[in-house]
């Protein structure tokens, strides 16, 4: 059984890299007759209010979700923007939140990708640190990992080596002004793929939260979040990539089983709050169209209600 998944994986994969070559293929060509679209990086920045936060409590976080390193869309070049324009932007905390390498490398290549991300991504700088979750293609790329039936990923591994805190099934307190706030990470819904088995455990996430301090919760998929209790105040995702391609207001193809409720930016559901970042990379189709890349930016808490002593 475990044999016909791991060659139904393979068939996948294969598949997959024939699509990008030809992918690959029609991008430089439109390089060459500049049909490209321009790479312009933006920040999105969101000032959600959620009851569970204080508002005395001001916090910046910087979020970087699916970078998919790798030529010929994002090259060292654009990652080093990326990190760049994300330290500029002075957030208090930043996240990645998951799929660090490109989905056309082979069991060869991936390793050299993520040694070069993870040395890029060592340069991003926060004065409450670094945070960072797994994605599904840090899971299903890993063929050392799909061998083993489990992690740590190689993504995993190397953003640690450089200093980058991963949370899975995780989660740390940190402090701002004084005041207490979780940080927690979720396991991804997608991990072993191939296999069936997702590796996040959302009750043992909270569990690691042992006081009534305001939390955030990192998921890189956003289809956990109906499942989500109001203990967070904010619930931050990726992996849609903001449908990645928008031809008149509508959106081809969403990788969840909820269609379009969760593709982009910032919902609001029963009270709970969710955003969710449209990334920087692409996946499968090296083409971003009607869907810009974004760091996005959340604003939480209210500057006029900090005095000048928690100030």
């Amino acid at each position: 059984m475990l044999d016909s998944i791991h060659h139904a994986h393979g068939r996948r994969r294969r598949f997959r890299k024939s699509v990008w070559r030809a992918a690959i293929a029609a991008y430089r060509l439109a390089g060459r007759i500049r049909l490209e679209p321009p790479y312009r990086l933006r920040i999105k920045t969101y000032s959600p209010a959620p009851q569970q936060w204080p508002k005395g409590l001001v916090l910046s976080v910087a979020g970087i979700a699916d970078i998919h390193f790798g030529e010929p869309y994002m090259g060292l070049d654009r990652l080093q923007t990326i990190v760049k324009t994300t330290n500029e932007a002075a957030p208090d905390v930043i996240v990645l939140l998951g799929d660090y390498g490109a989905t056309h490398h082979d069991e060869n290549s991936y390793p050299e990708a993520i040694r070069i991300f993870a040395d890029a991504a060592r340069h991003l700088s926060a004065p409450l640190g670094v945070f960072a979750i797994m994605g599904n293609h840090d899971w299903s790329d890993d063929a050392e990992a799909r061998a083993r039936g489990h992690g740590p990923v190689l993504a995993s591994r190397a953003l640690n080596a450089v200093g980058i805190t991963v949370l899975e099934n995780d989660a740390v307190q940190l402090h701002q002004q004084g005041q207490a706030f979780w940080l927690a990470g979720l396991g991804d819904q997608l991990a072993r793929l191939g296999m069936m088995q997702g590796n996040d455990d959302l009750a043992g996430t909270m569990s690691k939260i042992s006081d009534d301090a305001p939390a955030i919760l990192l998921a890189h998929e956003p289809d956990i979040f109906p499942s989500v209790p109001a203990r967070f105040a904010l619930t931050l995702a990726g992996h849609t990539h903001g449908g990645q391609i928008r031809i008149l207001g509508r959106t081809p193809y969403v990788p969840s089983r909820y269609g379009s409720r969760y593709v982009h930016g910032h919902i609001v559901e029963d009270g709970r709050h969710l955003i969710v970042s449209a990334g920087v990379g692409v996946s499968d189709l090296p083409l971003r169209l009607g869907v810009a890349p974004e760091i996005v930016m959340v604003q939480l808490g209210d500057k006029d209600c900090l005095t000048e002593e928690s100030a």
